[in-house]
């Protein structure tokens, strides 16, 4: 749009920028989606800066970090992109501390704080009818 980044190919994107996080907002036609929602609240809970705003793809050039998010990626780093390498094809240190919350409380192994799981309780012995 007008020549700003708005999002990858079906997925959200945020760039780390020393140490803050960027992401263009919804206005920019941005996809809206709980992933996002999820990782905006862990990023500010976790005493991460981040600003939504417009940014052009020159951004994406001196990055520190870059990873996409959304239903089906959840939160997936982006080490290179034509030619670019970012973290030397590592995921950086904040991309990975926000994927190891968000996983965290997705698989049950960190306390969920927000209240976005629905325990099913169900015993590991039955079997669920379909």
């Amino acid at each position: 749009m007008n020549g700003l980044v708005s999002e990858g190919s079906g997925e959200n994107i945020f760039v780390v920028r020393n140490g803050v996080i960027y992401t263009p907002p919804l206005a920019n036609s941005a996809l809206s989606g709980i992933t996002r929602d999820s990782v905006l609240t862990l990023a500010r809970h976790l005493g991460l800066t981040v600003i939504e705003q417009a940014f052009p793809r020159e951004l994406l050039y001196i990055a520190d970090e870059v990873f996409f998010l959304g239903t089906a990626a959840e939160v997936q780093p982006s080490a290179q992109l034509t030619g670019l390498l970012w973290e030397n094809g590592k995921v950086g240190e904040i991309t990975k501390k926000i994927a190891d919350e968000f996983f965290g409380i997705a698989n049950g192994l960190k306390p969920d704080k927000f209240g976005w799981l629905t325990p099913v309780n169900v015993s590991a012995a039955e079997t669920v009818p379909a």
